[in-house]
């Protein structure tokens, strides 16, 4: 049934008042699948995906002849192994979860079907049982393994027998955070990716380990940057085992055995092509499995992201060169159930396109800026698919690149795109202004029409700074004269905070205060008359107190430990006054797990915030949510709406102005 029919019949069962009671309630215990945002919207198709950081297991899984996926997600909220079944259209039905999500799981393909593995276990009768009876595997891992370490089996030396295949990765000389130089360069080591393989001297039921060998390529060890993900398969046709490998960036590479089925010599890796060029995945963290998709009897590989979608590279068949010819990734489609934009989401409420009901517009880690509309529906909206929006006719992504990201070249492809959506020109439309990844805020003018948005390409924010301009401790490069660099992934707030009719900004600051930089007006002169006014933002100020009278500061970390904070100004308890929603904790960590709520107390005109604790009462962020407020109701009530670093939407429907979910 669905679940806001369900909370309907409920409401009316206990006689409450007005509409439907939608929405979380605050037990933790409370089923998640019931607060998360559905498409309501059932012929849809949009890109198959579960929540961060995906492991596929492509295998019919039931038994009707075509290819279906498993997908595996460990991080909060969407934790889960989830089943995704195969139509027959090309289409997949929503995924159900089937048992709990792991890291490091991998599936390894023998003759008696899909086995998997995480390290040191065994599940032999997956199929029946998934992840309760595992069987210890008689091998005591003797080599080094940081955040990634998988195990599968494959008959390595051509002896009938498996033996057993490692992947894994080594930070220990990356160290992840603040390592830069001035002139931009990472000092730390890079991420290593490594791959073992254990001789196997007994039988498949009794198994012999010998100790592991490291694999070797082009007569030194094989390394990729980080996550490896081996696959043993004959990808050339020639009678030996190839090795292919993913890696934590977005590559696919290829290990040619150039020795023998018995005896294997791997040649140096080189990148997996399309059309002559490097394939490159949309995404990074790539979790790669080889896999025969289409059952045409050659390797495809199927690729899972950090955002939870899952591609499929087909293997189009040989060239003249006895190469695969393979087609450009595609991601998989379902039937639309819940709404998902990629990992991260950051939304903002906003009617973008002008017909009156409140759309979504929405950021994530890949850097997009994705417009996801309301169809109409009033309390219970039908979503369409998000689209990316463009700038300038070209799709809005923000990337890191090699150096500025502080926490290294590993976050070369993500962006963490933060949008907020206001006039900022006062011109009469509605515009996006963004934090990212780097730090600088930057604005899209809005040079469409009221109900035809269009944007131009991005322009800086820019402030009257009476110095040079300000940054982060730990950035080695300088803003521009006039730029806005400030604490990386929070979001900006336009909103007229001094009642003069313009529009100010307030964000987190360099040195992670939350502050208000006032907009105001210049008139310039030639022979005495007045030839143009024009906008400009004064240098922020730290208005916004505690209540023992201190500048509120949301975060005091460093580096990739600051930032991070999603906030909202809205008067949440219908006082008058603007209070602050925040997406981590503020002064007690160990009571806030989602969206915090800090109660203005100040008098007319001031802003003092008392934390008042978390709202909800149910743990959605492992790295951070953000949230938004929403009147799909039109009963005057700001509601709460949270995007999850899983990528989906949690809402969290209010009675009254007074009554807070999870107090």
């Amino acid at each position: 049934m669905n679940v806001h029919r369900w909370m309907m019949i409920v409401s009316i069962i206990l006689a409450a008042a007005g509409s439907a009671q939608h929405g979380c309630g605050e037990d933790e215990s409370a089923d998640l699948d019931r607060c998360r945002l559905l498409h309501n919207n059932p012929d849809l198709t949009v890109d198959l995906g579960v929540g961060l950081w995906a492991i596929p297991f492509p295998v019919d899984w039931d038994g009707d002849g075509d290819s279906d996926l498993l997908v595996s997600t460990a991080d909060v909220p969407y934790k889960g192994l989830y089943y995704f079944e195969n139509a027959g259209t090309g289409i997949f039905k929503p995924g159900k979860r089937i048992g709990p999500g792991k890291r490091n799981v991998m599936p390894s393909y023998t003759g008696g079907g899909m086995l998997v593995f995480e390290p040191g276990k065994v599940y032999k009768d997956f199929k029946n049982s998934l992840f309760e009876h595992p069987l210890p595997i008689p091998f005591k891992q003797d080599f080094y393994a940081g955040r990634t370490n998988q195990w599968r089996c494959a008959d390595f030396d051509g002896d009938g027998v498996d033996d057993l295949i490692f992947g894994a990765s080594d930070w220990r000389e990356y160290g992840w955070d603040n390592a830069y130089d001035s002139s931009g360069r990472w000092t730390n080591g890079p991420i290593r990716g490594f791959v073992y393989w254990a001789k196997n001297t007994g039988s498949g039921e009794s198994p012999q380990y010998c100790p592991s060998r490291q694999i070797m390529a082009g007569g030194k060890p094989l390394e990729l940057f980080g996550c490896p993900s081996p696959n043993l398969v004959d990808w050339d046709g020639d009678g030996d085992l190839d090795l292919i490998c993913g890696e934590f960036l977005d590559r696919i590479t290829l290990f040619e055995n150039i020795g023998g089925r018995t005896q294997p010599e791997y040649a140096p890796g080189r990148f997996l092509e399309i059309g002559g060029k490097t394939l490159h995945m949309e995404l990074q963290m790539l979790q790669v499995v080889v896999f025969d998709w289409d059952q045409d009897h050659d390797p495809d590989i199927i690729v899972g992201q950090e955002d939870g979608r899952v591609a499929w590279i087909e293997n189009a068949g040989m060239d003249e060169n006895g190469e695969p010819v393979l087609k450009s990734p595609v991601f998989f489609q379902q039937y639309a159930h819940s709404v998902k934009c990629g990992a991260l989401a950051t939304p903002y409420s906003f009617d973008w396109d002008g017909d009156g009901d409140e759309d979504l517009i929405c950021g994530n880690t890949a850097g997009f800026v994705e417009w996801i509309e309301n169809l109409g529906g009033g309390a219970d909206p039908q979503w369409a698919a998000p689209v990316r929006l463009k700038a300038d006719g070209r799709a809005i992504r923000i990337m890191a690149g090699e150096n500025l990201s502080i926490q290294g070249p590993a976050e070369a492809k993500w962006g963490y795109t933060v949008p907020f959506v206001a006039d900022w020109d006062m011109d009469g439309l509605p515009d996006i202004v963004i934090n990212t990844i780097v730090g600088e805020i930057v604005w899209y003018k809005n040079i469409g029409a009221r109900t035809a948005p269009q944007l131009a390409k991005a322009q800086p924010i820019e402030v009257m700074w009476p110095d040079a301009p300000p940054k982060p401790a730990w950035n080695w490069w300088d803003p521009k004269p006039g730029r806005l660099v400030v604490q990386w992934r929070t979001r900006p707030i336009i909103q007229d905070i001094d009642q003069d009719g313009l529009n100010d900004l307030v964000l987190i600051d360099h040195e992670g205060f939350l502050s208000f930089f006032k907009r105001g007006k210049i008139t310039y002169f030639k022979d005495g008359s007045a030839t143009e006014e024009r906008l400009v933002l004064h240098a922020g100020q730290r208005i916004f107190l505690t209540g023992d009278g201190n500048p509120l500061q949301l975060n005091d970390g460093i580096a990739g430990k600051s930032g991070r904070r999603k906030i909202d100004l809205v008067d949440w308890d219908a006082d008058g006054d603007l209070d602050l929603l925040i997406n981590s904790p503020g002064s007690s960590p160990a009571e806030s797990r989602n969206i915090a709520y800090y109660e203005n107390i100040g008098k007319s005109g001031e802003f003092v915030f008392r934390y008042k604790g978390d709202i909800t009462g149910v743990r959605l962020e492992g790295h951070t949510t953000s949230p938004t407020t929403v009147d799909w109701d039109a009963d005057g009530v700001r509601d709460l709406l949270v995007g999850g670093e899983d990528g989906f939407f949690y809402y969290f429907k209010r009675t009254s102005s007074q009554e807070l979910l999870g107090r």
